[in-house]
């Protein structure tokens, strides 16, 4: 196990001795604002204040994009906040451009931030060109079922193990009064995209999924493996329920952890809520990898970004905000409740439930960790690709062949 070395504190101690140092609010923007993902905020916010001196000032701002719409605006401004969370990716490369990121490689390089993020999917994207531009907290899949065991077994039926498995479960449980797919529509289609996202990992493989995304190839977006995945998700819509329009994520997991519902697709961050539920795996609900037989782990996750400065003291501030987000102890408290995978691996995971003991597993072996989409393609294709399946989603006139055009189209020009 690599030793943490509490660089930045050794530094602050130093400056200490030969300087008055003031002390430094740093306000955060984030967008973690359900039960699960306040725990595990709040973790953030402790460990930084317990360290003395400066004090962690919280933005919270419901949805992602309407968190990072704000943060471009103040940042673009001239009045940007001391951090801010972000998605892995490419969310953030107009700030990296226009210069206005605090430059995290020294400290990267005192603590050997290189040699404990993992995997490289997660370290390229704040490692850029040899330079730090963000610190990742942790990593995150969709690639997850969440099952509901009580209402399962009220029809007589074993939890699914994949899709194939749930749609034929799905009329049994509908005949029953139970909502067989828990779906939300709020945040202009996010969820919706996002369970897309895991049938088209599961159904056309890494391979071609990413000859589609990443390197952008009509004929395999026009194909009709592609086309199955659409008839997939129109065959799910009829086992939703009409209280999906605009509800948002956490309160859709509250209809599984209810038993109202039997099943949804969300991204591990779901556990969070079971957690502060008081549910048990394995007991009261089930966590579905994939959900598949062979399933992925797609990562995803959050990083920060930290602003430039005029003070000194805020930047030394920032500094050990970073330091202290990516040191283990801090790791393992804040991934825990999150529900999320630490971003190294000489963490103690010894409280990690059954599920993440699974997450932890599909992570130490390298055929079933792939890059997450959003890491290939911009903000503004993300939210077209969003727009474009709420509306196959919400609207039955629009016919597969329509829809397929028009992704064939997105991908055509995307950039």
């Amino acid at each position: 196990m690599k030793k943490f070395l509490p660089v930045v504190a050794t530094m602050a101690a130093a400056m200490l001795a030969t300087t008055a140092v003031r002390a430094a609010d740093v306000e955060v923007i984030h967008w973690w604002t359900s039960g699960g993902e306040q725990a595990a905020v709040t973790v953030f916010a402790n460990e930084f204040d317990a360290l003395g001196g400066d004090k962690w000032i919280d933005t919270a701002i419901a949805l992602g994009e309407t968190a990072r719409a704000a943060v471009m605006q103040r940042a673009l401004g001239g009045d940007p906040p001391e951090a801010a969370q972000f998605n892995p990716g490419r969310q953030y490369e107009e700030l990296i451009a226009a210069g206005l990121l605090l430059d995290l490689t020294p400290l990267a390089e005192a603590e050997g931030w290189s040699d404990i993020v993992r995997p490289d999917t997660i370290e390229s994207s704040c490692h850029i060109d040899g330079k730090w531009w963000c610190v990742p907290v942790n990593i995150h899949s969709w690639q997850w079922g969440w099952a509901s065991i009580p209402a399962f077994e009220k029809v007589g039926l074993a939890v699914p193990k994949n899709m194939d498995e749930f749609i034929a479960a799905a009329p049994k449980l509908k005949e029953a009064g139970i909502i067989p797919f828990a779906v939300g529509g709020d945040g202009g289609g996010w969820q919706i995209s996002g369970m897309a996202g895991v049938l088209q990992l599961n159904m056309l493989g890494v391979e071609l999924r990413d000859k589609i995304f990443r390197d952008l190839d009509t004929a395999a977006a026009a194909g009709p493996e592609v086309t199955k995945v659409f008839e997939t998700v129109r065959s799910l819509q009829q086992y939703s329920d009409d209280g999906s329009v605009g509800r948002n994520w956490n309160d859709t997991t509250n209809l599984v952890i209810t038993d109202a519902a039997a099943f949804q697709i969300m991204g591990d961050w779901a556990r969070g809520e079971f957690s502060v539920a008081g549910e048990q795996p394995g007991v009261d609900y089930e966590c579905v990898a994939g959900p598949a037989d062979k399933p992925y782990l797609n990562t995803g996750g959050d990083i920060f970004v930290f602003f430039k400065q005029n003070d000194p003291d805020v930047e030394r501030a920032q500094l050990k905000l970073a330091s202290m987000m990516i040191n283990p102890r801090v790791q393992a408290l804040f991934n825990n409740a999150k529900g999320s995978l630490p971003v190294r691996d000489d963490v103690d995971m010894s409280l990690a439930d059954a599920c993440m003991k699974k997450g932890l597993a599909l992570l130490a072996d390298p055929a079933t960790v792939v890059a997450d989409v959003g890491q290939y393609r911009t903000e503004d294709f993300n939210i077209q690709m969003n727009d474009l399946w709420t509306d196959f989603w919400f609207n039955p006139e629009t016919t597969v062949e329509q829809a397929q055009a028009r992704f064939v189209d997105l991908i055509a020009n995307a950039d």
